[in-house]
């Protein structure tokens, strides 16, 4: 195993891009969280990301191949496990989605079921050996992803639950899904989307008006989308400088260091610096995806590619959500948002693309 961990043969792009985001995430955090009930939020953040890096490394020691022999024991554990959530999980915000772990810090599972979502994809599309995608197929392996959905859903998070989709759609599509699939589950989709919408809760609901016509409940549910919106726009060109912009400074911004660290980055470092930001994450996800590419067969090249496509929807969302182009769904900004599970479980997939990495100089 040793033979494949000489650091030369890390993609020190990918990683050096991965630390320049959580730097600049890190200063956000303070600058968003000064004087408040969080204002210790930026040196746990950089707890995480040391916590994060040390993962990283622990997840592409493993040879990739062993971890997918064993995915369906880790599957079964994650499914055990987000039912353990739902009776014995920390209540805050609305849901029950953590779990208290030592040193006053809080686990949160449905984060780390997205690299046993990648890695099941991964093994189910290699073990069929196709050019074509059947519906049989399809049917088997989006059941097997549904249900740790469902789980999530219950919790409630919408957001989180989501965001185990563009793996599954990223891997049919690579294996070859018909057209014909592809018509048939948008049709479906839109027959079910009502049916799906009378389940949502209340505040889901409310979401989602909000983000058609935030106006209609500007003290309500479309809040944060107004305050959000407004912040971006007052950005300007250069931004009004770390630790000046008023919509974040003076409490307009709702959780400012999270879900919307996009919207007060962009006020206090304007157009400039959020070009510069997308770059980065532009530069990260093609990264990727040329370790992809370069793979040494599909195994890895699934993996690489649902890490990818996991990413992309994460900031396409974010970033569309805070300046009201997508409902408000709860879903972090890779590497800068704050939080625990978030960071580490993304240190962790980018373990997964350097493993692939690794192994591909092996004959």
């Amino acid at each position: 195993m040793t033979r494949y961990l000489r650091p030369r043969d890390l993609d020190w792009t990918l990683l050096i891009i991965s630390l320049i985001i959580c730097g600049v995430g890190v200063l956000q955090i303070y600058s968003a969280t000064r004087g408040t009930v969080w204002q210790d939020a930026w040196w746990k953040q950089i707890i995480y990301i040391a916590a994060g890096i040390l993962l990283m490394w622990l997840t592409l020691a493993i040879d990739y191949h062993t971890l997918m022999n064993h995915v369906f024991p880790m599957y079964g554990l994650s499914v055990l496990a987000l039912i353990c959530v739902l009776f014995i999980g920390r209540q805050a915000y609305g849901g029950r989605r953590w779990i208290a772990v030592a040193g006053g810090f809080h686990f949160q599972v449905s984060e780390f079921v997205k690299l046993v979502i990648i890695l099941l994809v991964a093994r189910f599309l290699t073990e069929l050996r196709t050019e074509d995608l059947e519906g049989r197929d399809m049917a088997k392996i989006a059941g097997l992803v549904a249900v740790p959905m469902v789980l999530v859903m219950k919790q409630p998070d919408l957001g989180t639950a989501l965001t185990y989709l563009p793996a599954l759609a990223a891997g049919m599509f690579l294996a070859g899904m018909r057209r014909r699939y592809l018509i048939a589950i948008s049709v479906v989709v839109l027959l079910v989307l009502p049916v799906g919408l009378s389940v949502l809760k209340d505040y889901q609901k409310a979401r989602l008006v909000s983000f058609l016509d935030p106006d209609r409940d500007p003290h309500g549910s479309g809040y944060q989308v107004i305050q959000s919106k407004i912040a971006v726009g007052a950005g300007g060109m250069w931004g009004k400088g770390l630790t000046k912009g008023s919509q974040t400074q003076l409490r307009f911004l709702p959780v400012p260091h999270t879900d919307f660290i996009f919207s007060a980055f962009a006020e206090e470092h304007g157009f400039v610096g959020v070009i510069v930001v997308l770059a980065l994450y532009f530069i990260l996800i093609m990264q990727i995806v040329q370790n992809a590419q370069t793979a040494s067969d599909r195994a890895g090249m699934y993996i690489c590619m649902g890490v990818a496509s996991l990413l992309l929807f994460h900031v396409l969302v974010n970033v569309g959500m805070v300046v009201g182009r997508m409902p408000t769904t709860g879903i972090p900004l890779p590497l800068m948002s704050a939080g625990g599970s978030n960071v580490l479980s993304n240190f962790m997939m980018l373990g997964l693309v350097n493993n692939v990495r690794l192994r591909r100089f092996v004959n």
